[in-house]
């Protein structure tokens, strides 16, 4: 067995891997990295997508740090028109690739092992050749925790007749021929990326059933902007968010707060939604899926027959020419095991900062580089938990607001954080110069943000 010795193995080149390593190259320059993963090139679930797939959330928050992904433009024509430019699946991909040949391994830090299978203990074997490595390192950073569920590999909870006409998101675009009519299974962001792609296909809209079993609140993209030009769309619907917190009387009038002032989005006025996983959808989408008349509230699918659909609250008539779309996967696990972030000589990579995953991982290898007591590194990484209910939006609002306090608080991270690609809003506050209009946003939120902060501890403690 071959062995060789690295400072820090790190098992998965998917996005935080990625983002995790080119931080930690650029803040120890004496760092030596090997990384090992079972995919044939870096990207992680991104290798196995949909053909179709975009970004929810602008290209300037994605990648790694050191390198722009896309080019900043605003997009011109589809559903985000006038947004910040989404990069594509592909482009995606090709970022990453690019990111590892002329950056990681060039650097001559950077042992780079695809097709990889771990066994733990610093030992993996090649999926090509049967080879098995030894890695005696000093850290292991798991990158593979916050693991992604993509339909192309997910198995879906319910029973499947063999006579059902069934798919994952991935074959809808190998259609040879049409269909009757079209079932899409999930109301999360696969789903509404699937429903979207069908509408844009030319699909008539009363051709789609949609099953939902739960609906969600969604964030507007319009929000989460990059540039001046945005400043009013982000930091003031941030301010917005802080005062709609700090004068709501219940939970409920808070969400309803929240959507009056533009931060949150639901796909049907008349329906309260009971789910938040931070999908984010422009206007535009909204409008385009609310063309869509045929939505079923019977809650999951338990059985897919021939002739119809059971769910947990009822049943419904579908037929064998029907294509049932599988959108049932849970993109990120909301119920992962707690464990901090720094643990000895494991380092976890987590949310530090709600919906940003990049940004997160960068940030955590900032202050590993920087920061030597261990206590201190958990402190100012304070994990964000991933939501699933409306509760969970609140309790993942306080988390972030206690790590960007706590943020403030430590001499020389602002800069840190400004000159970081992938924070853009620091960077956004920083530059507003003499703006009277800009300033009095600013006073806004600073004035709202402590009273926001005890409500939801309030609400909180009333939820239990």
């Amino acid at each position: 067995m071959q062995t060789t010795a690295t400072e820090y193995l790190v098992v998965g080149t998917g996005a935080v891997g990625m983002a995790f390593v080119d931080t930690l190259l650029t803040d120890d320059p004496e760092a030596t990295v090997t990384m090992v993963d079972r995919y044939h090139k870096p990207g992680g679930h991104w290798t196995k997508a949909y053909p179709f797939v975009t970004l929810h959330q602008p290209s300037a928050f994605y990648g790694v740090s050191s390198r722009p992904l896309g080019s900043g433009h605003l997009e011109q024509t589809g559903l985000n028109a006038g947004l910040a430019h989404l990069a594509t699946g592909a482009e995606v991909l090709a970022y990453f690739d690019a990111v590892m040949r002329e950056r990681f391994i060039p650097s001559g830090r950077v042992r780079y092992h695809p097709l990889a299978d771990y066994h733990g203990d610093g030992a993996f074997t090649s999926r090509l050749t049967g080879e098995t490595r030894q890695v005696d390192h000093a850290r292991f950073v798991d990158g593979t925790h916050l693991k992604t569920s993509i339909p192309a590999t997910h198995t879906p909870s319910f029973e499947i007749d063999p006579d059902v006409r069934f798919m994952p998101l991935n074959d809808l675009v190998d259609l040879r021929e049409p269909a009757p009519g079209y079932v899409v299974i999930g109301g999360g962001k696969t789903g509404i990326d699937a429903c979207l792609w069908l509408l844009e296909a030319g699909v008539d809209p009363d051709d789609i059933t949609w099953i939902v079993a739960r609906d969600a609140w969604l964030l507007n993209r319009r929000n989460t902007q990059p540039g001046d030009a945005f400043f009013h769309d982000t930091i003031e619907t941030q301010a917005a968010q802080f005062e709609s917190i700090r004068d709501a009387d219940s939970i409920e009038d808070l969400f309803v707060r929240l959507e009056a002032c533009g931060y949150f989005l639901r796909l049907d006025p008349e329906v309260e939604p009971t789910m938040f996983r931070g999908a984010t959808i422009s206007v535009a989408e909204r409008d385009e899926l609310r063309r869509i008349r045929n939505v079923v509230r019977l809650g999951r699918v338990t059985h897919l027959h021939a002739d119809r659909i059971v769910l947990e609250h009822g049943e419904m008539a579908t037929t064998p020419r029907h294509v049932h779309v599988d959108c049932s996967a849970t993109a990120l696990p909301w119920d992962l095991e707690d464990k901090p972030v720094f643990d000895g000589a494991t380092i976890t990579p987590q949310m530090v900062r709600a919906y940003q995953p990049v940004f997160s991982a960068s940030f955590v290898a900032h202050i590993e580089a920087t920061v030597d007591d261990e206590a201190k590194k958990n402190e100012l990484c304070g994990v964000v938990p991933l939501p699933n209910t409306n509760l969970d939006y609140l309790r993942l609002t306080r988390a972030g607001m206690i790590n960007q306090y706590l943020w403030t608080l430590e001499p020389g991270l602002g800069g840190w954080l400004a000159e970081n690609r992938l924070d853009g809003f620091s960077k956004l506050i920083q530059g507003i110069g003499d703006d009277e209009a800009k300033r009095a946003v600013m006073r806004r939120l600073r004035a709202a943000v402590v009273p926001a902060l005890g409500k939801l501890e309030q609400f909180l403690a009333d939820a239990g």
